[in-house]
């Protein structure tokens, strides 16, 4: 592979595009794949990306791959269809599966490219899309010290921290263990907010105390510029997205014996939501799930 890979990237939506915007800037050779939403594909094009028709044909034009999709199922369907990465990469690329994944299936689909001489390494982001334009994200890789030693420049275009995890698999599970407690707590501000209401308590007076004390972190942030300040970019993460990685978490700590209380809980404060038609709102917008479930609307 020379000093500047070719880059192919798969999923160019509220983050991807911020991540292949910034590889472009740094001067990469960029081929994507359509996206159901035109505009940053328009966009990247404009700025110099070339489009592939699907995937086969974007790994041909590809030494490095990004996956920056919603599920599993989508990372299997991109790399094992008819057209898919398996049939036309070359031996020696490097897929690197950025999505929020179920860890069983990451190392299923590395054995499947290993046989065929191409490479899975797993890197998960954390922060949000502002960050992603920024170039500030950070990434939690799965992957041996060689490849990524390999790969950092390239990652570093956008990733403001890069935290080798261990070995393949280990990306996905660290990540699902961070999403657990972001989305545990998400779920605990819903309720509280609510609760505050419900006893007669002023919202911004739960704000004021939590920032006063130990309790205080973005995500409470995130969770209040919804409640308070009606701020529909606080945290731009579907709740389906939510249960998904919760079905994800729960299945791997099952799989390990772990017996677990809180996580089931979580995941069905989730379903809740997705079953009452508001899967796609956003992470912060489940205070307005539980309020409404209480026959509370808070105000806009």
């Amino acid at each position: 592979m020379s000093s500047k890979p070719r880059v192919g990237f798969i999923g160019v939506g509220l983050m991807g595009h911020g991540m292949a915007k910034n590889i472009l800037a740094s001067g990469y050779e960029l081929t994507i794949m359509g996206h159901k939403n035109r505009k940053p594909v328009t966009d990247l094009v404009k700025r110099g990306a070339r489009e592939a028709k699907n995937a086969a044909a974007l790994a041909k034009e590809s030494d490095v791959i990004f996956l920056c999709v919603s599920s599993s199922a989508q990372v299997e369907e991109l790399v094992r269809g008819k057209s898919g990465i398996a049939a036309g990469a070359a031996k020696g690329t490097i897929v690197v599966d950025t999505s929020t994944s179920d860890p069983t299936s990451t190392l299923e689909l590395a054995a499947e490219l290993k046989a065929v001489g191409v490479k899975l390494i797993d890197a998960p982001l954390g922060r949000t899309p502002k960050e992603a334009e920024e170039g500030r994200l950070n990434t939690f890789v799965g992957s041996d010290a060689k490849t990524l030693k390999q790969l950092r420049p390239l990652i570093e275009t956008w990733a403001e921290n890069i935290i080798h995890v261990g070995p393949l698999g280990n990306g996905h599970k660290i990540k699902l263990i961070n999403n657990f407690i972001a989305m545990s707590y998400s779920a605990v501000w819903a309720e509280a907010y609510t609760a505050c209401t419900m006893t007669g308590v002023d919202q911004q007076t739960l704000y004021d105390v939590v920032k006063a004390g130990g309790m205080y972190c973005g995500n409470f942030e995130n969770m209040s510029k919804w409640v308070i300040g009606r701020d529909p970019k606080a945290h731009e993460f579907a709740i389906r997205n939510c249960l998904k990685d919760q079905r994800y978490f729960n299945n791997m700590i099952e799989a390990s014996g772990m017996a677990a209380m809180v996580a089931p809980a979580v995941k069905q404060s989730y379903a809740m939501a997705v079953a009452k038609g508001d899967g796609e709102r956003h992470m912060p917008m489940m205070s307005d799930v539980v309020g409404e479930l209480n026959g509370i609307k808070f105000k806009k």
